[in-house]
This record gives C-alpha cells, structure tokens and sequence, in this order.
C-alpha cells in the first residue's frame, strides 16, 4: 500500500491543517458522486481517506510513523462489524456541503467543544444626503442589541455564585450517542441536551440577564462612510453586533446605506448629469456662465451657435470612486429655452430679426385675446 504522506501529497512534518486542507482537495476529485462508475476513483478514494484519518489522529500517526502501519485503520464504510471513522466523512461534508456531517464530529468521532454561541448580526437603514454619499461622511446610526450583562460580566451566573461544568458532556458541550442497525454499529455526536451544547450549567441565574450573561441596550455607533457610496451599498462593522449568550462572539453590524435624491443633479455610475437651460441669444452668441458644481463655482464656456442638446463635460466633477480609483465627471447637457413671454417690443425685434434672415413666421395677433392678454402684462 501506498505511504500515506505519499497518498496526500504532503511531507512527512506536514501539520494538522496542511493534511485537512490536501485532503479535501484529493475528496473533491476523486469522491464517487463526482466519479459516478469509476472503480478506480472510488478506490483511490478509500486510500486517500484511510490516510488522512490515520495521519489526523495524534495516536494513530504516532504508531504509523513508527511501524509504517496502524492495525485499527481502515475505511468501513457504513457498516463492516466495526465503527467507521467519522473525521474523513465529516471533513468531506465540509469541504462539499459547508458542515453539518450526519456522522458526528471530526477528529475520528470525538467531540469538538461547543461553548457559547456566537451573537446575531443587525442591520440597520442609513440615510444620507447626495452630497454626504458623494463626498463621504461620519454618521452615527442608533441600534437596539444584545450587550454583555455588567452585574455578571456575561457569565450568567449570579455574583458570589460559580458557573459548573456539565456532568453530563464533561465542559464538551457535545454527546455521542452509539447505536446498532442492520448497516451495523452507528456513531452520532449532537449538542449536549443538558447544557445546550455551553458545557456549563448554572445553579444560581443572575437576576439581572436571568442566565443569558447579556441584556438588550440601545447602543450608538458610528459609520465612516467612504466617498462614493450610493443607494444599495452595505457597510460593515466587525463586532457590532448583538454579543453571544454567556460570552459568546459578538456578530457583526449591517448598514444599508439610501441616498436622497439631489435637487438638480441625477447619478448614473459615477457620473453626474444636469440638464442647463440657456436663452436662444446664448446659444446664438455664445456666453459665459457661473456654473455651481458640487465642489464650487466653474466657468462654464458656451460656443456661439450651439444647439439645444450640446453636452460640456467637466472633468472630475462626478462622483468618486468608492475604492479610491479616480472620480467620474460631470455632464452638463445645454437645452436652448423657447420664450413664451415676449412684450410687444421683444417680439417687434424678433420678427426683425426674422425678416433680415428671411425667415416666415407667423402673423401678429392683434385679436380680442390678444388685447386682453396685453392689458394683464
């Protein structure tokens, strides 16, 4: 039989992770669900687990590096007469499934201590104006979460008064459980009913968290907002979460950011748009503008002879990149305003300078409606 260090690929000074980790690698390949029919891939699969859980185990590996071999070893599948290792099959539902083998614990079926869980993740809205999206802000977002007991100091047990280990997991937090079926001798590990998987149970409660080792507070945090962010964006804050029962790991803190919208300027990606009205004498004879951008005033320089629909980009003016790459522009899009306005001395001059560029235009209405609209200007 192949050496075992050989089967995975790994040194003989190899550690425990560097093993888990070529192991999981070799299960993807050659596991018979993705191998379906292929007798030589199950087979290399039987050895590469059998080596991995001998190597895996601190005795098992310490009598095979001494006498080349391990007289308890051996994948047995699901039944054989004898009690199948559980570390490989559990690394294996890891490495497809993410957890949660129906066999029990790793480590060759012995059970990882629990403890106290971890805390919930929160969210929470943030609502921002256009400018504090675009330029970044700090803002403080006010939230209702699980933080540690004080009376206590999170352990949940009453002051003066001591936390006990578990009798019945032994401070495990988990319990195996054999039993025997047609397919043989089954061994499933779950969490300790006893203490629900903590490893410790608690005589006297604190009054104050009633056991739990935390209280719900409203707590205040603040977000550095970084220049960029729109609507939609999520921004995270390790550890601000709810903390765990008894101790427990705190979660983490979700903040969806919503923008406002901006009274003039509309977002596409990291470009600013805005529509400019300009009179039909700037567009003909070109003008000048004091133009307001988010950043300050710029001059905006108007050709004589531009159309409605002229677009003048100014460079950088946009919106920054939320990873620091650079900002985006803006796009000013001139729209040449028609009046509809004209006093009899405009529209005297209109038709003037209609008639030098031989242009028709329409007749003078000098109407009833028309003399009644005069008598209102």
């Amino acid at each position: 039989m192949a050496d075992h260090y050989q089967m995975l690929g790994v040194e003989r000074d190899a550690g425990t992770e560097e093993i888990k980790k070529a192991y999981r690698r070799l299960a993807r390949q050659y596991h018979p669900d993705v191998n379906p029919g292929d007798a030589s891939a199950e087979a290399r699969f039987r050895e590469i687990t059998q080596a991995y859980e001998v190597l895996c185990d601190p005795e098992r590996r310490a009598r095979y590096d001494r006498y080349g071999s391990d007289e308890d070893q051996g994948f047995q599948g699901f039944g054989g007469g004898g009690t199948a290792g559980t570390g490989g099959l559990g690394d294996l539902f890891d490495a497809f499934f993410g957890g949660g083998s129906p066999f029990g614990g790793g480590g060759g079926g012995r059970g990882r201590p629990m403890g106290p869980p971890a805390g919930a993740d929160i969210e929470t809205v943030l609502d921002l104006t256009f400018e504090e999206a675009v330029f970044g802000a700090r803002k403080d977002v006010d939230v209702r979460t699980a933080v540690a007991c004080e009376v206590c100091e999170a352990t949940g047990a009453k002051p003066g008064t001591t936390v006990d280990t578990c009798p019945d997991c032994k401070g495990v937090g988990q319990v195996r459980r054999v039993r025997q079926s047609i397919l043989g001798q089954m061994v499933t590990t779950g969490p300790c009913n006893r203490c629900g998987g903590m490893g410790q149970v608690i005589p006297d409660p604190c009054s104050n968290c009633r056991g739990e080792g935390r209280v719900r507070e409203a707590r205040t945090f603040t977000v550095d907002v970084p220049a960029g962010v729109d609507t939609g964006t999520t921004l995270k804050l390790g550890g601000k979460g709810e903390v765990g029962p008894r101790g427990g790991r705190a979660g983490d803190l979700y903040t969806h950011v919503r923008v406002r919208d901006h009274a003039r300027f509309t977002r596409d990606g990291l470009e600013l748009h805005h529509r400019q009205p300009i009179s039909v004498a700037q567009a003909a004879l070109g003008t000048k503008l004091a133009y307001e951008t988010l950043d300050g005033t710029e001059e905006l320089v108007v050709a004589r002879g531009t159309p409605t629909g002229t677009v003048l980009r100014l460079r950088d003016k946009g919106v920054p990149d939320v990873h620091g790459r650079g900002r985006g522009d803006l796009l000013v899009e001139l729209v040449v305003d028609t009046p509809n306005d004209l006093n009899e001395e405009q529209e005297h001059l209109l038709r003037q300078f209609a008639a030098l560029r031989g242009e028709a235009v329409a007749d003078p209405d000098h109407g009833l409606f028309s003399k009644i609209r005069s008598a209102f200007r």
